[in-house]
């Protein structure tokens, strides 16, 4: 199992300056990932706030070994070509360490309407399918057309991204909800929470794993990512998430917990050592 850091583009963390600062200490202190909210907006009050995809750029610059990404990005809100560009420009730069998290966005009245965009979750989960049905064809570096609801692309042709045979998709979900999970297994991994935005325990990791199984058309690796927070060692705990099929632990900061930045960093140094122990997340980020 891998170790990553989830953090916020918000508040004390919404300075990239302070992402670099955290990012470059987290590969220094054995982490795997490093992975962004992708909020614009959120609720009003948790400026400052940071574009991932600049600060992104900077931590990639700054490391050479982390996986980074966003968790998540509301696709429904970009303009599906626009964001092949953005990725395959930075998987290039990073030489393959990109990982895209996508999902619907929430909280929808704020991150959507604030601008007149789409509010209604159905027919932004058809966006958000034929946005990562665009994203893929141009990521193959052919000749790609689409005719859809929400997307029309005629020919193009785009610069293909590192990795092969792209950068890895991993969908959020809400567990027991199955359509996320029905869309997650068509790509290369999930982000799951429980409905509440708790975290999922190992028996519901077990659940996910099965479900992901019978709806997957492949048998190539698939991630399962699971963010919580991490108190005392407990090397048993560990050993059910992994067993459970658990491949990524995503250690939590929000603003109900180490919402600070030098309580971030002191954990951080603190390293992974292997610890796990979920707890409840209260989750606001969204894109679920």
């Amino acid at each position: 199992m891998k170790y990553g850091l989830f953090m916020p583009n918000f508040g004390p963390f919404g300075d990239v300056d302070a992402l670099v600062e955290m990012a470059t200490a987290a590969e220094a202190h054995g982490w795997d990932g490093f992975f962004l909210w992708d909020h614009i907006v959120l609720d009003g009050e948790q400026a400052p706030m940071a574009d991932p995809w600049v600060a992104l750029t900077a931590i990639t610059a700054a490391t050479s070994r982390l996986r980074v990404g966003t968790m998540v990005t509301p696709v429904a809100r970009r303009r599906p070509w626009k964001l092949a560009r953005e990725t395959a420009s930075l998987d290039t730069f990073s030489k393959g360490r990109l990982v895209l998290g996508v999902g619907l966005g929430v909280p929808a009245d704020t991150e959507f309407g604030t601008f007149g965009e789409e509010l209604d979750d159905r027919r932004r989960a058809n966006m958000l399918d034929e946005g990562l049905e665009v994203l893929d064809g141009l990521w193959t570096g052919e000749s790609y057309s689409f005719e859809g609801e929400h997307y029309s692309v005629r020919e193009a042709r785009f610069d293909r991204p590192f990795q092969r045979p792209r950068v890895p998709i991993w969908c959020a979900g809400w567990w027991p909800n199955k359509r996320p999970f029905r869309r997650a297994a068509r790509w290369d991994g999930v982000i799951p929470e429980m409905v509440g935005g708790d975290t999922p325990e190992p028996r519901h990791v077990r659940e996910i794993r099965a479900y992901i199984d019978e709806h997957r058309g492949s048998d190539a690796p698939f991630d399962i990512a699971i963010d919580g927070y991490t108190d005392e060692p407990d090397p048993a705990r560990t050993e059910e998430y992994e067993a459970a099929g658990t491949t990524w632990w995503l250690e939590r900061f929000a603003p109900d917990r180490l919402f600070d930045f030098d309580a971030a960093i002191g954990r951080i140094k603190a390293g992974t050592h292997g610890r796990v122990v979920a707890g409840g997340n209260q989750n606001q980020k969204g894109s679920r």
